[in-house]
């Protein structure tokens, strides 16, 4: 299915909107806002490292108010068991039968608050859900909907008493960004309006609507040399010298379904190269693990994608059919 005019126009004059909303609880950070819906258009999983008090827990709330969804709210906790994420089963004496007890994950938009403060079987409990959007308890496999997004957490400060995510479940996170303090004039507006009472952000667009966008984004064209371009960045992350471990084909998979929603947020049916430049550094950084020696040397895998950005040339056609 190749997606319209008409349906780039409706897309990405619907994608604005969305953002403008969801941007009133989040002031300031216009591009993490968009980079966050086009996740979950391109049914993503959204990975925050931020410090404590940007706004994480309002965006993930105004992102569920804005498109009509349920949205829950997952304290990760050194003792927390993945029965408590995912739903357990228990018997009903009156009934004679098990009954299914759902958890917190069977939502739109689940935020997983402090997600590397929880023990590594816990964080398991998401590998599968994050994967194939189910969860399967005691031998029964049930569906959490569309959309679904999970929006976890960590501080990149306070270390203690915290497990590190192992690769494979950072490789399901289709992007790994923050949201940071905003500017000097939103920090403003926000002191202003702190005495006035909270006002939840007004719903916009259904969840079937979404899943409408969600289909749409598969019309977008991405012709063979931008497929090579993606191919070639994610080669490089696997041969560069100060890394020991580079970006997996998911991760080349995300960043080529991230750019067909980014090119058509923007009002575009085809994909261009710079749309995967543009995407490059959230959708690959945090699955590169550098050699311990980079890592002394203070080389981050931010470093690493921008110098591939700079190294493997872009084709020269601007991606349309």
């Amino acid at each position: 299915m190749t997606i319209t005019p008409e349906q780039t126009a409706w897309f990405a004059e619907s994608f604005g909107q969305l953002a403008e909303n969801v941007e009133q609880a989040v002031l300031g950070k216009r591009h993490v806002v968009e980079l966050v819906l086009a996740t979950i258009l391109s049914e993503g999983h959204v990975l925050l490292e931020d410090v404590p008090g940007t706004g994480k827990t309002a965006l993930a709330r105004a992102l569920a108010q804005t498109i009509r969804g349920t949205s829950t709210r997952i304290q990760f906790t050194p003792d927390l068991l993945p029965g408590d994420v995912t739903g357990i089963t228990v018997y009903d004496q009156k009934r004679g039968e098990f009954e299914f007890h759902a958890g917190p994950v069977f939502a739109n938009v689940v935020l997983a608050d402090e997600i590397n403060r929880a023990s590594p079987k816990t964080q398991s409990s998401l590998l599968e859900v994050m994967e194939e959007g189910q969860v399967t308890v005691d031998g029964v496999t049930r569906s959490v909907g569309v959309p679904f997004v999970v929006l976890a957490t960590q501080n990149p400060v306070e270390q203690a008493g915290t497990y590190r995510l192992p690769e494979a479940q950072l490789d399901r996170f289709m992007i790994k960004t923050s949201i940071g303090y905003p500017d000097d004039a939103s920090t403003l507006r926000i002191l202003q309006n702190a005495q006035s009472p909270r006002r939840d952000v007004t719903g916009i667009i259904d969840t079937a609507t979404l899943a409408t966008m969600i289909e749409l984004v598969g019309g977008a064209y991405a012709s063979p040399l931008v497929h090579d371009y993606v191919m070639r960045l994610v080669g490089a992350t696997r041969r560069a010298r100060e890394v020991r471990l580079g970006s997996s084909v998911r991760g080349a998979l995300a960043l080529a379904r991230m750019a067909a929603t980014w090119a058509v947020a923007h009002g575009r049916s085809y994909v261009t190269p710079d749309d995967v430049r543009d995407l490059a550094l959230p959708v690959l950084s945090h699955r590169l693990v550098l050699e311990p020696d980079a890592e002394f040397d203070g080389v981050t895998a931010d470093a690493v994608i921008s110098q591939i950005l700079l190294d493997v040339p872009a084709p020269a056609e601007n991606g349309a059919a």
